[in-house]
């Protein structure tokens, strides 16, 4: 009883202590600020452009059961772990690991390279920055072929849209296709062909990064009060196109492509591959997100009831985001006398060129198509200021004295958006797409996502054990979790994760370099986890057995600090052995 008292009293010690550094680097205002900053992070650009075609792509409504069913067994589960660990550690994605097990820190410096590449999706803000400004001319210019970028193939939107051109479209382009390619990007022939910046492009990007900087410079403090905007704000502008969407003509016939169940799909494993990537992308599962915003809360914070509410809001929008999608697809497939699926799209083909051209066709085209792009700009840029964020924190505690400071703070976070706006250049360059293209496909894949799921459920589930985040969990909650999420991180996950592919495009031929370039780019992330192990047990004192059992638990544990110690004091011993041997070789010699 009295050990157990003196465990209670060293647990409430270490969490005052926690406490105290936790008001020094900076929490939440209020749950408030917690919730709208999450919510904002995780439903982003998926929920609205990915999860609606991969639905109608995979079964329609039977897409429903694998997503709801991956939702369950992984989604919620791994959302539940990242943000306890968080919440516990009150530390970033990497130092967050000398608390739980030292030999994986390596997923920390995995999940920072993934974030980097992370970094390169304000190219979609930018984008739609570009059209938001577009939106407010009196003639749309992707509606018409009568501006400089046009060429001869240019079919307009009423032509496009005519009977008599929709059985024979070959040879021809419609407008919004040659805005977005010749007016937007610029393309070039390929990868090789970079050419020269695009200013109006590159101001669009500075505003991005201003943008972020104001939202981020002073950490929680600004990021919180910023969300109280950007993440409900977005579902303004959802309500109000999923209103508008539902009243158009033909908006049923896309509802019924969007959700008409094809239960023979269930059987093909794509299905379920596709849905597992929807968890993970939208969740924003394994990149270390959740585990810097849990960081910023109060020990007592209850994540378990929040966990729950939070994936419960991300599949709901993702749902309701297909009926603003579907509706708007359906309006257009009528006009144009096609079906559904030959409108159907997903990615920049939706957002930028089926969107706009569908909005073009409604009465007020300018004012639904100001609503849409700056439903898509608030939906970029909650997740992109998190992104940078999370970096910055986790940064700042590897050296907490040096940039923690006031002033030293906000400069670090100049430097890091200067930095990377100047590095962005590249990608507002007439051959700026397929360097985007380049790292969406191989800097933060799926294959990446499931090596460090894999990895984080061996270090925390396994090693440091799922009993004791249970009890974690329990002490800062007040509720023990369901003995099902252990099953989750110990076995289904792990699993699972082994199933996914590596997705590559299938659009542009990259040459050699730029292959070899993808993979470097892949591995430099997932080969953190064993070089940092290899790593450490080299630069540990001790046997291979003495090493593995000193990296494998907390930094602060008690007994590891004593079998520290003591392993200092055998090498300090077998030093002064080997100075008096040699003292005594040496008085020998000379006598």
């Amino acid at each position: 009883m009295k050990s157990l008292d003196v465990r209670m009293d060293g647990r409430r010690r270490r969490r005052r202590e926690d406490h105290r550094s936790a008001a020094a680097r900076g929490q939440w205002a209020s749950k408030t600020e917690y919730i709208l900053v999450v919510a904002g992070n995780v439903v982003g650009l998926g929920n609205v452009w990915r999860f609606p075609y991969l639905c109608y792509k995979n079964g329609g409504g039977a897409f429903l059961v694998p997503y709801g069913l991956l939702a369950v067994v992984c989604g919620i589960p791994l959302f539940l772990l990242e943000t306890s660990v968080g919440q516990f550690t009150q530390e970033g994605f990497i130092t967050c690991w000398s608390k739980l097990c030292p030999l994986a820190q390596g997923i920390g410096y995995g999940y920072f390279m993934m974030k980097l590449y992370d970094f390169s999706y304000i190219l979609v803000q930018v984008w739609a920055l570009f059209y938001l400004v577009f939106s407010f001319r009196s003639q749309l210019p992707w509606a018409s072929c009568d501006n400089t970028w046009n060429t001869a193939n240019c079919l307009d939107l009423q032509t496009f849209n005519s009977s008599n051109v929709t059985a024979n479209r070959t040879n021809t382009t419609s407008a919004a296709t040659e805005f977005w390619e010749r007016r937007v990007l610029g393309m070039s022939g390929g990868i090789e062909e970079l050419g020269s910046v695009r200013w109006e492009l590159a101001l669009c990007l500075l505003a991005c990064w201003v943008m972020c900087y104001f939202s981020i410079w002073k950490g929680v403090r600004s990021s919180g009060k910023v969300a109280y905007f950007t993440a409900t704000f977005p579902y303004v502008m959802l309500l109000v196109l999923l209103i508008r969407g539902l009243t158009l003509p033909g908006a049923w016939d896309g509802i019924y492509f969007y959700l008409y169940p094809d239960l023979n799909r269930l059987a093909n494993l794509e299905v379920w591959l596709e849905a597992g990537s929807q968890i993970f992308f939208s969740y924003s599962l394994t990149i270390g997100t959740l585990n810097v915003l849990g960081s910023y809360n109060n020990y007592t914070n209850n994540c378990y009831k929040d966990c729950f509410w939070l994936c419960l809001l991300n599949s709901g929008t993702s749902f309701v985001a297909g009926f603003v999608v579907f509706s708007v697809l359906g309006f257009m497939a009528q006009k144009q006398g096609v079906s559904v699926d030959t409108v159907a799209e997903s990615g920049p083909g939706l957002a930028f060129i089926a969107y706009p051209q569908a909005t073009a066709m409604m009465p007020f085209p300018q004012f639904w198509t100001v609503c849409f792009f700056l439903m898509l700009i608030l939906l970029t840029v909650d997740t992109h200021f998190v992104t940078v964020e999370s970096v910055i924190t986790s940064v700042s505690d590897l050296f907490p004295k040096l940039l923690r400071a006031p002033v030293k703070h906000e400069i670090f976070v100049l430097v890091i958006c200067s930095s990377f706006f100047l590095m962005h250049l590249t990608l507002v360059t007439e051959g700026g797409i397929y360097i985007f293209q380049l790292i969406d496909y191989y800097g933060c894949t799926r294959a990446c996502q499931d090596c460090m799921a894999i990895c984080q459920c061996l270090a925390l589930g396994w090693i440091y054990g799922a009993d004791r985040i249970f009890n974690i969990i329990k002490d800062m909650t007040g509720q023990r979790p369901s003995v099902f999420f252990k099953l989750c991180w110990n076995y289904i996950v792990p699993l699972l994760s082994l199933t996914a592919p590596l997705l590559i495009n299938d659009w542009y031929v990259y040459p050699d370099w730029a292959y070899a370039l993808g993979w470097t780019m892949t591995l430099s992330s997932v080969l953190m986890v064993p070089l940092w192990a290899a790593g450490q047990m080299c630069l540990t004192a001790g046997t291979f057995r003495q090493r593995l059992s000193i990296l494998c638990r907390p930094a602060d544990d008690a007994a590891l600090q004593k079998e520290r110690e003591k392993l200092k004091e055998e090498e300090e011993g077998m030093v002064e052995l080997r100075v008096s041997a040699g003292t005594s070789e040496l008085q020998s010699s000379i006598n």
